[in-house]
């Protein structure tokens, strides 16, 4: 029996970081390119929305609230000032662009800013699937496009807004600390990514019992003063040290803004009408469960006769029909406890989205499942890694392209 406890997996060599720069360029030029077909006049999208670039300003400048017009959906306006609810990870991402060029040019260039954020995404999941042991560089290359095409991060990268970056934001950070799992699996770093993954998206928070499960310390492993048997207890307070940065940050940052450090101002944000009786149910609750099952597992779009052939439903749609090669999740190696522990993983960062109100609003799948996907998706290279990826699967990735290229189709003409 395998595990990440007998070891590193294949080492990550100078070839490969030179065909992720590649693969990093070739998804950027896809993203981009596609976006510019489909886009009327040739002009990206433009969500409107660009509140990190501000939010990231406004820290530059010491401020924790940001301009916008009153009645914003999803703002929160105290006493005139406007604060963002969503955690405030993107902002620090965007703290250098924002400090050389100014909130408002950098703001203009989000659905670029995205595109990078998304394919940086495509050339850690290359890393990856190197990582796992994924030799062939063919089946390296469906993994790859079934992250970056085959799945919600294609839209979420094209549409943005607020509501959008983080998500791109934390699958870079959940990838990397992936990477780092299946090598050093050193606590302290795995620590800071899981901090700054729960800064972009709190429901990450989630993932930390993963992370305590990766620095448990294998058999016959030496620590780090050379003696054997390193402490378990030594690694999980690194790990915790790591973390604690962004936990404090997250909970000064709720009390400065609000008065309470549990407050992240969710339930405070102005909505509109449906969704404010959604929230009145309780801003987690398992009233909101049935609904976010339908929209996860169940729920389909209207097939029409005109391109793209499918029409979705704006609250969501099955990920079985947007992303059934994910499926490939399922030839991994079960009697392999990392399996299990990345399937659980999966699991527990999906469930308070499954019982939040907001559903997702305005979407070309499931969105919030895109927390979870990185998880999948180290399930998905190992099962690359184990059998290959066989003609079957191709199809379903192939399907799963498809489907989200029309997804980026909607972005222009919903």
């Amino acid at each position: 029996m395998t595990s990440v406890h007998s070891g590193a997996r294949a080492p990550i060599t100078w070839s490969v970081l030179a065909s992720a720069v590649l693969v990093l360029a070739a998804a950027l030029g896809v993203y981009l390119a596609v976006s510019w077909v489909f886009s009327p006049g040739g002009r990206l999208f433009s969500a409107g929305r660009p509140d990190f670039f501000y939010l990231a300003d406004a820290f530059l400048h010491g401020r924790t609230w940001i301009d916008l017009p009153a009645g914003t959906w999803d703002a929160v306006i105290v006493d005139g000032r406007a604060f963002v609810p969503f955690a405030p990870g993107p902002a620090f991402v965007l703290l250098p662009l924002v400090a050389a060029v100014g909130p408002a040019l950098a703001a203009s260039w989000e659905p670029v800013v995205n595109a990078l954020l998304a394919a940086t995404g495509v050339a850690l999941c290359w890393v990856l699937a190197a990582r796992v042991g994924v030799a062939r560089r063919s089946d390296r290359i469906w993994v790859v496009v079934l992250f970056g095409f085959g799945t919600a991060t294609w839209w979420v990268a094209t549409r943005g807004g607020v509501w959008h970056t983080a998500q791109l934001a934390t699958s870079i950070l959940t990838l990397w600390g992936l990477i780092e799992s299946f090598g050093r699996r050193r606590p302290l770093l795995l620590g800071l990514l899981a901090g700054a993954a729960f800064l972009c998206r709190a429901p990450l928070v989630f993932a930390l019992p993963f992370w305590a499960w990766v620095v448990w310390p294998r058999q016959g492993e030496t620590g780090w003063d050379g003696g054997r048997h390193p402490s378990v207890l030594r690694r999980w307070i690194l790990l915790a040290v790591g973390f604690l940065p962004a936990g404090l940050f997250a909970l000064w940052y709720n009390d400065v803004r609000f008065g309470s450090p549990v407050e992240s101002g969710y339930a405070l944000a102005a909505l509109p009408a449906f969704l404010e009786a959604q929230r009145a149910k309780g801003l987690f609750s398992p009233a909101h469960l049935g609904m976010n099952i339908d929209y996860l597992f169940l729920k389909l779009p209207t097939f029409i006769s005109s391109f793209p052939f499918i029409k979705p439903d704006w609250f969501g749609m099955s990920v079985l029909f947007t992303s059934p090669g994910l499926l490939l999740a399922v030839r991994a190696d079960w009697r392999d406890r990392t399996s299990w522990a990345l399937l659980g993983a999966a699991l527990l960062v999906l469930v308070p989205s499954l019982l939040y109100y907001g559903g997702g609003w305005l979407q070309f799948g499931y969105r919030y499942f895109l927390d979870s996907i990185p998880f999948v998706m180290a399930l998905v290279a190992l099962a690359a890694a184990r059998v290959g990826v066989g003609w079957v699967w191709r199809g379903l990735i192939a399907f799963s392209v498809a489907v989200n290229l029309a997804s980026v189709y909607w972005v222009y003409h919903s």
